[in-house]
């Protein structure tokens, strides 16, 4: 959520930044809401200095010559009336301030300087790549063809048990997927410092709030029947980053850094006809996510950090990737700027999207009320937050499946991984 406080002081600079997403800030409903949070504000603190000098009007009326009881009811009477009143404007400038609010939480973040002019993926901007695709002595199958060749990979009993968009794997596959959310865990915790959590799979509508995927892609999401409100998480993001709403922290606890796997779903809501055929976009993933808690002045340069974490895991798997900055179009709604990385995908000559590593600066820490304190001043702070895939667990499977995979139909594993197989060099 922006500061209401820059909205009013530097709107049209806001304005003019958020075109880059081609979104359009609308000053005037802003300022007419803002008006009208004023007034009820100035016409409550009017009712309440009339109802206080009317309290103290009992003694005056009596002094006039009017009866004690009678003055006290004349005086109540006024009172009743201003108290109806006082009432009925707390409400309304309650009511305008949750509209304000929710107006508020449906602006997206302002992107970074940095962030390049765009519509969409087309226009995002390569940083670097590392790696050379694999030439290969036949033609490369996909991971669908790849891993139902193995025996590992089945969709139709996964269709017959939750319908499209989920897949079963069984014996090797299963447990190289295994193997591959307990490697990248040991190396962001033991090489990068980042400190294991777990954390639940369901969360209520706050948690969605403060992280940004309420209110605006509720579509997306999966809701739970019962007494409470609850939702599946669509990412680690949204139960780790959490974890210190409604909190200041110590500045001696900062940074924070946490790695985190868990199951995510989406409903894929807005992708009909995209990915269909295999696992690169389910209702149902893996995803070791990364996140960070820091200081505003320490927030950029944690970005560079967390996508070279991020890279570390392809570059010890031997997996060609490149990474990308994502044009104002294409930014998530939460983040201020994202570098996306994409791995090689020989099935498709292409790269595809494994990680993505956002910096939302202090715009999810404001919804949520994530603070620390600066021992400097005494006063807390808003963090700034910062999340990135490390990685998307299926994704990183596909992509070894088609890499590593041989003429006879076998695949090798990559060495990094074999201490997780038992030494196992091959799935075949």
């Amino acid at each position: 959520m922006l500061d209401i406080r820059a909205l009013r002081q530097d709107g049209e600079a806001i304005k003019a930044a958020l075109a880059k997403r081609g979104y359009e800030l609308d000053l005037e409903a802003f300022a007419a809401l803002d008006a009208r949070r004023k007034q009820a504000d100035v016409r409550s603190q009017e009712l309440q200095a009339e109802r206080k000098k009317a309290s103290k009007q009992v003694g005056e009326l009596i002094k006039s010559g009017m009866d004690v009881e009678q003055a006290k009811a004349q005086v109540a009477e006024t009172l009743k009336t201003l108290d109806a009143e006082l009432d009925q404007e707390v409400a309304s400038a309650k009511a305008i301030q949750d509209e304000i609010r929710e107006f508020l939480m449906g602006i997206p973040n302002v992107p970074q300087q940095a962030v390049p002019a765009g519509k969409d993926e087309e226009d995002n901007v390569e940083v670097r790549q590392w790696g050379t695709p694999k030439t290969f002595a036949f033609e490369p199958k996909d991971h669908v063809d790849v891993g139902e060749g193995l025996g590992g990979l089945d969709f139709e009993r996964a269709a017959k048990l939750s319908g499209a968009r989920f897949a079963v794997m069984n014996g090797g596959l299963a447990r190289l997927h295994r193997a591959l959310i307990d490697f990248m865990l040991d190396i962001h915790t033991d090489e990068h410092g980042y400190q294991e959590v777990y954390v639940p799979y369901l969360v209520g509508p706050e948690a969605l709030r403060g992280t940004g995927q309420l209110p605006k892609f509720a579509e997306d999401l999966f809701k739970m029947e019962g007494e409470r409100e609850l939702y599946l998480i669509p990412t680690a993001e949204v139960p780790v980053t959490n974890l210190a709403a409604d909190e200041i922290l110590e500045a001696d606890t900062m940074p924070r850094r946490y790695a985190c796997h868990t199951p995510c779903f989406r409903s894929e809501a807005g992708s009909h006809g995209k990915d269909t055929r295999g696992m690169i976009r389910q209702h149902q993933f893996e995803k070791v996510e990364m996140v960070q808690l820091v200081r505003a002045e320490e927030s950029d340069d944690a970005l560079e950090a967390l996508t070279g974490h991020a890279e570390a895991i392809l570059q010890k798997l031997d997996l060609p990737y490149r990474v990308v900055i994502l044009c104002g179009g294409d930014l998530g709604f939460s983040s201020s700027k994202t570098y996306d990385i994409e791995v090689w995908l020989p099935s498709q000559q292409r790269y595809r999207e494994i990680s993505s590593c956002s910096n939302f600066r202090d715009y999810q820490a404001r919804r949520m009320q994530a603070r620390w304190r600066n021992p400097e001043t005494g006063k807390p702070e808003l963090v700034h937050t910062l999340n990135g895939s490390g990685l998307a667990v299926g994704r990183t499977l596909v992509a070894i499946l088609e890499n590593y995979q041989n003429d006879d139909g076998s695949v090798t594993i990559p060495e990094a991984l074999r201490p997780y197989m038992r030494g196992l060099e091959r799935l075949q």
